[in-house]
């Protein structure tokens, strides 16, 4: 006798019926992953303050956050700029004023080092964004560990930095920022998140567990403006062609600053590959679509996705060691 046949067919009716609503459920966020990514556009920006309505981008002269800087001056907002180096913040204010001059595009800029989370420079921030109409913040500064490193010998100011810039900075700025918003009853608080966040990450314990706490505090922050007209979503995103990931070469999965930034603000609102995560996006598609595999197959917060992770960051800290000894010896 087949060992089938001694299944009760209720129960076997029901494990068939279980398992063809699990299917059907799959192949429906399938469908709507590929809908929020392809063909459902987002929330208009324009809902946030009409043109010359302020944005704030902090670690703006760099990779994302200048190209952030950009695209939303192309869409008519006016630019406060904040990061550490004044020059780089003095030349990305002449380009974009003079690209946009018809336009009438305001800059301010603020040179101001996160890392020192001085009282003065959050001082300098609030009088200078006080009195302006903020219709968007970008929390875009973070820092990473400079190569992948064990956390028991992680520099003590390296790990003191990347709380500071990542967790203390983001947070300080927000408190500054949001109340004009709430206020206005109009506003978008996008926070870049990571996918170094969203899978524990051997090697990058810091900068992963930074990461994460920005996950779960824009989560609740989220939940506790739902309903004031101000938004906020945490940005999920895995590689990208800047000077932090020290890649230099695009593929599906690594877009270059231009691409990615499109991509957030023609997204905002939608969950992209983040569909079990509460105001959370994931909008380019190749890191979407990677998201989406893993939450599927190997789990997120599996210990073969760590341990995988964990291998993989082990071989660029060793790639990352000999290339240092090399130029060591040619120096």
């Amino acid at each position: 006798m087949d060992v089938l046949d001694k299944i009760p067919k209720p129960l076997l009716g029901a494990s068939a019926g279980i398992g063809a609503v699990f299917l059907g459920i799959k192949i429906f966020n399938y469908i709507r992953l590929l809908l929020s990514l392809f063909v459902l556009s987002g929330k208009n920006l324009r809902t946030y303050g009409n043109k010359g309505t302020w944005a704030v981008i902090t670690g703006a002269s760099d990779g994302l956050g200048k190209e952030y800087a950009i695209q939303l001056a192309q869409k008519g907002f006016n630019l406060v700029l904040i990061s550490r180096t004044e020059s780089k913040l003095q030349t990305l204010s002449t380009e974009i004023t003079q690209k946009y001059a018809g336009s009438n595009i305001q800059v301010k800029i603020l040179a101001m080092d996160f890392s020192k989370n001085d009282e003065g420079d959050y001082a300098k921030l609030k009088a200078l964004v006080d009195g302006l109409d903020v219709g968007i913040l970008v929390n875009n500064v973070g820092q990473s560990h400079s190569i992948p490193v064990p956390f028991i010998i992680t520099p003590k100011d390296e790990m003191r930095d990347i709380i500071a810039i990542n967790c203390i900075a983001t947070l300080r700025v927000t408190q500054i920022v949001a109340p004009g918003m709430v206020q206005r009853k109009r506003g978008l608080i996008l926070t870049m998140g990571s996918f170094g966040g969203l899978l524990p990450t051997p090697l990058l314990a810091t900068y992963s567990g930074s990461k994460a706490f920005l996950q779960h505090w824009s989560t609740a922050l989220a939940g506790e403006l739902k309903g004031s007209g101000v938004d906020v979503e945490l940005v999920l995103s895995y590689l990208v062609t800047t000077a932090m990931s020290k890649i230099r070469k695009t593929s599906a999965f690594i877009p270059n600053p231009r691409n990615f930034v499109k991509s957030v603000l023609s997204k905002v609102g939608r969950s992209g590959g983040a569909q079990q995560m509460a105001f959370t996006s994931t909008p380019f598609w190749g890191h979407a679509l990677m998201q989406w595999w893993i939450e599927n197959t190997v789990g997120l917060g599996s210990e073969f996705a760590v341990i995988q992770n964990r291998k993989m960051h082990e071989d660029i800290r060793k790639r990352a060691l000999r290339k240092a000894e090399r130029d060591a010896k040619k120096a």
